[in-house]
């Protein structure tokens, strides 16, 4: 998925995959994806997906701070 952000484009498959947290099984409608992402310029974005029930009904990317993603990181 791409996003641009304040005139920085975000792309998942241009960004190197820090660390992914699931939450239920595959199918799941509840169940949705985290990844934690960064850009060859070293800027963090979240990027997640989920079934229709959960929290990330629709799938979305969201840029952080490298302050934020250590806590992201560190809450594992």
């Amino acid at each position: 998925m791409k996003k641009i952000i304040c005139k920085v484009e975000y792309d998942t498959e241009a960004s190197e995959l820090v660390s992914k947290r699931t939450s239920g099984e595959f199918g799941d409608p509840a169940g949705y994806e985290e990844s934690l992402y960064k850009t060859a310029g070293g800027k963090y974005f979240l990027y997640t997906v989920g079934g229709p029930d959960s929290k990330y009904a629709t799938e979305s990317i969201k840029r952080m701070s490298a302050a934020t993603a250590e806590g992201w990181l560190a809450q594992a």
